[in-house]
């Protein structure tokens, strides 16, 4: 399991960790004089907060070396080495060879990436860190871009709120002012504007192997009224909806009965279609809980606004007492996994790399961004889900978490995982404006 750890980043504090698994030391301490390496202008970027004191960050023990991402405690133990130099400043050599199987992540993207733009990173070195953040198709003005995903030719799918559009070659052409672009949803299309909303208006999205583009759809309301039951399970607010990915025809309702999904994704090994859901407020601390759903047929219900989870009544509670003597379906689809409440599971990815450990082959990365009026904050973290022979989830474990400090106060919120075509996992923080990489190394 990975507990974060912070560093300094020019003249604000980011944060990186180390990741362990279960049968591997944690392999840099943090006592005092723990230090790391410092990035290419000098600043001082990545010096080690040491335990019990907060060390402000030091010119003078930083060099301009493009090697220098290398984190080690006094005891000459090292955790996160990329170098066999030892740099101006540090207290032990970095020797990769030192530890035994361990995680590892690092901070890749430190500049902050605005909801109202898309933004693109590209790597210059092939070191697994990004160096520099552009804003994609500068002249398009996006409203809340919050779903992006690729077809399986290369073409890039933004699923904004309220309009999807399609980039050609995007990788190509990203920093031109005529960037290519197809309308798939025109603007006010995708809901009807009546129904827009600045709550759960951030959608996801994926593309199956049959071309079709799959789209989470968060209904606006805590809970919706009675009047709007019928009309959102019609269209699939609350829900999920397909369509060509590429003129926006043959729209299907795939999911209904659910409240505010914002990450989903396909399983590689048997195309089904998975996604998370989140809570309803104000019933309490401990309830309802967070969900992990599989579709197994078009137009699925998942119970919503009826029941949440398994078997929290939502329908006539104080959240919505004009629902009462509403009853759920005869055939609802309860979920694959119940989430601890008001964590706020957002994003998801099956892991198809070969990096990680066999037990990770085939399962689900789950990113949980945390509470935000629960009396004790909870989340902050990233779950891992296994997949049994049969294709349902196993039990979930808590892959990475630290981001929530023992004081209850966030230091990072974990947005979205993503894999990487070595195999190494992406982590996207939108409380500290970062990206983190998680590798591992036998």
């Amino acid at each position: 399991m990975a507990r974060l750890r912070e560093v300094w980043l020019t003249d604000r504090p980011v944060r990186s960790y180390s990741a362990r698994t279960s049968s591997a030391a944690l392999r840099c301490s943090t006592e005092p004089g723990a230090s790391c390496g410092c990035d290419e202008g000098g600043m001082g970027s990545t010096r080690l907060m040491s335990a019990g004191r907060k060390t402000a960050p030091d010119p003078g023990r930083c060099t301009t070396a493009s090697d220098a991402d290398v984190c080690c405690d006094s005891s000459a133990r090292v955790s996160t080495a990329r170098s066999s130099r030892k740099l101006p400043g540090q207290r032990c050599w970095a020797s990769s060879a030192v530890a035994a199987s361990s995680m590892s992540a690092w901070v890749s993207m430190v500049r902050s990436v605005q909801r109202t733009a898309a933004a693109k990173s590209r790597r210059l070195r092939s070191d697994g860190v990004a160096d520099e953040v552009k804003s994609f198709a500068p002249s398009l003005k996006f409203t809340n871009p919050n779903g992006v995903c690729w077809t399986k030719d290369g073409f890039l799918i933004v699923a904004e709120h309220n309009r999807v559009l399609n980039f050609p070659a995007a990788e190509f052409f990203y920093e031109g002012p005529d960037v290519a672009v197809i309308e798939v949803v025109p603007q006010g299309k995708l809901v009807p504007p009546e129904e827009e909303s600045y709550n759960h208006g951030a959608r996801t999205c994926r593309v199956s192997d049959d071309g079709k583009l799959h789209v989470t759809l968060g209904q606006p309301y805590n809970v919706q009224p009675r009047e709007k039951v019928a009309l959102y399970e019609q269209l699939g607010i609350g829900g999920m909806v397909r369509m060509n990915a590429f003129d926006g025809s043959g729209r299907e309702v795939v999911a209904r009965g659910v409240r505010n999904s914002v990450g989903m994704d396909i399983n590689p090994k048997d195309k089904s279609v998975w996604f998370t859901d989140n809570q309803t407020d104000g019933m309490g601390d401990d309830i309802p809980p967070g969900e992990l759903n599989r579709v197994s047929k078009l137009g699925e219900h998942f119970g919503y606004p009826y029941i949440h989870g398994n078997n929290i009544q939502i329908a006539g509670t104080a959240a919505a007492p004009d629902l009462k003597d509403m009853k759920p379906p005869a055939n609802w689809t309860k979920p694959q996994v119940e989430f601890p409440a008001h964590q706020a599971q957002l994003g998801m990815t099956f892991y198809s790399g070969k990096m990680f450990p066999e037990k990770y082959r085939n399962g689900a990365f789950v990113a949980a961004h945390g509470s935000w009026n629960r009396t004790k904050a909870s989340g902050a973290l990233i779950n891992f889900v296994p997949m049994k022979a049969d294709g349902s989830a196993g039990a979930n474990e808590v892959f990475a978490d630290g981001w929530l400090d023992d004081n209850g106060i966030f230091r990072g919120r974990p947005v979205d995982v993503a894999v990487m075509k070595d195999g190494s996992l992406l982590i996207s923080d939108d409380f500290a404006g970062a990206i983190y990489r998680v590798t591992y190394n036998p």
